[in-house]
């Protein structure tokens, strides 16, 4: 096949083989199995060829009885010329029409972090490589296949990796009606909750109640397979799945872009805070903390704002940090109306505030991108894919599901500048897979 390292075994089997290998050479063999019939087969195996010289040669031993028991044996080279054709599998993908089965993924989000993070799961696990062709739309991914069995393990994955839910439908081709054949093509639909690492919620009182009596509005830290939630009042921690989403269902208060810059005033570490009744557990990698902060936008007036927050460990005064005014805006949401006013926090901080100019630079690493086609991609687009990669420097847990690589283009620079942001170890990093030009042709493997 000129696409992939397989052979035509006739009249129709593909087989998979490797230059030099057992299986190739014995489908060498089976080529001239006639020719050998009248003598006996003693050794077998490959002289070197350059691999893209579709040259083949076989160095053979035989022996035959002659006159009076004496026996002959003779050294020869068998050439084989390698003929290039597509393989049925091959003619489907390079057809790019042609699809069995289609798996519509959407999210009804603006931010794209979690197609981001998927995007880099499914490279991990090469689940796109069954994929006759991946096409972008504005709200998802659709991804195509040539059966129905490769569009039920992407949707099998999907569901064990992102909190989801799914439905399918089938729509009917053709049918021969003298071998009652049918042939369909199959439509999955695949819905991700609306939820990103980041966003503001507001729980439902019920569902607020059985993760432990939380507080309704919390800060989602991460989404893996589940919606990783925190209070920042308590750092009570819960983690909701995609069925516990879907029974109590609830939104973003905020839009990414509705982040705030403040600056803190000035901040002390709770210690101590004591559990009310029936709480869950709590967070060990956070620290609790009371703040005064004021908007980077009003440093002219004396408005300053009182929060409770989880980022204790790594704020100071001075800091900057970027949150969400719940105090003068409408939350036009269906539970945070009915709460409380007393129990809704003025501000909530989300993540502390670096120089984004100087972390692109000093970024000396890279991640794959899958091969789709794409629609015109704007530059909030690449904001948001900046973003992403911010997240995996800040955020160990979802880093270990990615794969990163090292790229040699960026020098490792001295932590002499250092302003204290995040970065990823070098241990962390795969090698890129690359093609040294030395004499012996080898090739740089993956470490």
């Amino acid at each position: 096949c000129s696409l992939h390292p397989r052979y035509l075994q006739p009249p129709g089997t593909w087989i998979q083989c490797a230059l030099e290998s057992r299986e190739l050479l014995a489908l060498c063999l089976k080529k001239i199995k006639a020719s050998l019939s009248k003598v006996r087969l003693i050794d077998a195996g490959f002289i070197w060829t350059e691999p893209h010289s579709k040259r083949i040669k076989l160095k053979l031993t035989v022996q035959k009885e002659v006159i009076n028991g004496a026996v002959l044996q003779q050294v020869f080279v068998v050439e084989y010329v390698v003929q290039s054709q597509m393989c049925e599998d091959c003619h489907r993908i390079e057809a790019k029409d042609f699809w069995k089965a289609v798996v519509q993924v959407r999210q009804k989000t603006v931010h794209k972090k979690t197609f981001y993070y998927l995007e880099q799961l499914i490279l991990k696990h090469r689940l796109h490589q069954n994929t006759l062709r991946i096409k972008e739309i504005h709200d998802g991914l659709d991804f195509y296949y040539s059966s129905k069995q490769h569009a039920q393990k992407m949707v099998d994955f999907l569901q064990c990796t992102v909190p989801s839910r799914s439905k399918s439908s089938q729509r009917l081709i053709s049918h021969d009606i003298h071998s009652n054949v049918y042939n369909y093509k199959s439509t999955f639909s695949v819905e991700i909750v609306p939820i990103c690492k980041d966003n503001v919620v507001c729980l439902s009182p019920k569902l607020a109640q059985s993760l432990g009596n939380m507080s309704q509005i919390c800060v989602c830290i991460r989404v893996t397979s589940t919606i990783h939630l925190i209070d920042p009042r308590t750092l009570q921690i819960a983690e909701i799945d995609g069925n516990t989403y879907w029974h109590h269902p609830f939104n973003s208060l905020f839009h990414p872009k509705q982040l705030e810059e403040f600056i803190i005033m000035d901040i002390n570490r709770v210690h101590e805070k004591k559990k009310g009744a029936g709480a869950g557990a709590r967070s060990n990698k956070h620290t609790l903390a009371e703040a005064w902060v004021r908007k980077t936008s009003e440093l002219d007036t004396d408005h300053q704002y009182f929060c409770c927050t989880h980022l204790g460990h790594i704020l100071n005064p001075g800091d900057l940090v970027l949150g969400f005014d719940l105090a003068n805006c409408n939350l036009n949401d269906e539970f945070a109306n009915k709460m409380n006013p007393q129990h809704i926090p003025d501000v909530v901080l989300i993540k502390k505030s670096y120089d984004r100019s100087k972390r692109q630079r000093r970024r000396n690493w890279k991640l794959k991108e899958l091969e789709r086609d794409r629609e015109a991609s704007d530059t909030d687009d690449e904001r948001q894919y900046q973003d992403f990669l911010e997240d995996l420097e800040e955020d160990e847990t979802i880093r270990k599901n990615v794969n990163i690589y090292r790229n040699a283009d960026i020098p490792v620079e001295s932590d002499t500048d250092d302003d204290g942001a995040p970065r990823i170890s070098l241990a962390e990093m795969l090698e890129d897979l690359h093609i040294s030009q030395d004499a012996t042709g080898g090739e740089g493997a993956e470490m």
